[in-house]
C-alpha cells in the first residue's frame, strides 16, 4: 500500500479483502513505510491488522532511519516482526551503496532499534542484500551479537524498470554478483543458525507483492508486470496474474514461525 495515495480507511479495507480469503501474514515494505505521517499511518494499519483482522503475523521492513521509540510505545504490541535492512556493518560501504543516513550512523541506529525491539517485545530480523561492495565482508561477529530471529540474505537481483533499464528508479548493474560469489558469502557465514539465504532463483517468483494500486506484481519476465487491481476484479481473479511460485515459496522457507506469540522469545 503506497501511503501517499491511500487513506487509513481505504488501507484497512484493502487489508480486509485479503484477510477474508485466508491471508495469514502481511508485510509492509516500500520504499520506506515510515515516511508518511512519521509512521502514524503505518501504525494504524499494523494495529488494525493485528487487533481487528487478527492476523497471525504482521511485519514491517524498514531501513530504520525514521523509527522513534514513541512508535514502539504506541504500536509495538501489535507488531510481530520488524526487519531492518542492513547491507554492511562498515559505514563507508553503507554510504557507497546508498544505505547512508546522512548525519545518522546506520550501524549505531541498528543497535538502538535492536534494544527497542527487546524492550517492546517485537521480534527482530535483519535483511541484507549481498552485492559487489559487501560480498567479501565477514558479518559473523555482529550478527551473532545482534541475535535476530532471522537473517535474510538476498543475492542482488536485477528487475527491469526498477533497478535496471532506461526507466529505472536506480541502476544496480554495478552491484551484481554471480552465484559462486553468493555461495562463498554463505559459506563464510554457515555457522549462523538464523541465516536464511535467497538466491535470485529462489527470490524472483516466490513472493506475493501488491503495489500502491493494489495490483499483484508478476516478476517472471524479469520485470514487475502488474495485474488488474483487486479493487476492480477481486483478489481471486487478480492473483491469477501474480506469477507466484508456491512450490518455491515453500522451498525457500517462506512458511515459518512468524507470530511472536509462537516464537517463545526470551524478552
Amino acid at each position: 500500500i503506497h501511503v501517499k495515495r491511500c487513506t487509513t480507511e481505504k488501507g484497512k479495507g484493502d487489508c480486509g479483502r485479503c484477510s477474508l480469503l485466508g491471508m495469514e501474514k502481511i508485510n509492509f515494505s516500500g520504499g520506506e513505510p515510515f515516511l508518511h505521517d512519521r509512521g502514524e499511518f503505518l501504525g494504524k494499519l499494523v494495529k488494525f491488522c493485528k487487533k481487528e483482522l487478527k492476523l497471525p503475523s504482521v511485519s514491517i521492513v524498514s531501513n530504520g532511519s525514521l523509527i522513534k521509540e514513541k512508535w514502539f510505545k504506541n504500536y509495538g504490541e501489535y507488531l510481530d516482526i520488524l526487519a531492518i535492512s542492513c547491507d554492511s556493518f562498515d559505514e563507508q560501504i553503507n554510504t557507497l551503496i546508498g544505505r547512508g543516513q546522512g548525519k545518522k550512523n546506520h550501524v549505531e541506529n541498528l543497535w538502538k532499534l535492536r534494544k527497542w525491539c527487546t524492550e517492546y517485545r517485537v521480534a527482530f530480523k535483519i535483511n541484507s542484500v549481498i552485492n559487489r561492495f559487501n560480498v567479501e565482508e565477514d558479518m559473523n561477529e555482529q550478527i551473532q551479537y545482534l541475535n535476530p530471529v532471522r537473517w535474510k540474505v538476498f543475492q542482488c537481483l536485477i528487475i527491469e524498470g526498477e533497478n535496471a533499464g532506461e526507466d529505472a528508479l536506480r541502476e544496480a548493474e554495478q552491484f551484481v554478483i554471480n552465484d559462486e560469489e553468493f555461495e562463498q558469502f554463505l559459506d563464510r557465514h554457515k555457522d549462523i543458525s538464523c541465516l536464511v539465504p535467497e538466491s535470485n532463483k529462489k527470490m524472483k517468483d516466490s513472493y506475493l507483492i501488491l503495489d500502491e494500486y493494489m495490483r499483484f506484481l508478476d516478476c517472471t519476465r524479469g520485470r514487475k508486470d502488474p495485474s488488474k487491481s483487486i479493487l476492480d476484479v477481486g483478489v481471486e481473479e487478480a492473483i491469477k496474474f501474480s506469477g507466484f511460485d508456491e512450490k518455491m515459496f515453500l522451498k525457500r522457507g517462506g512458511k515459518y514461525v512468524w507470530s511472536k506469540a509462537d516464537l517463545k522469545l526470551d524478552w
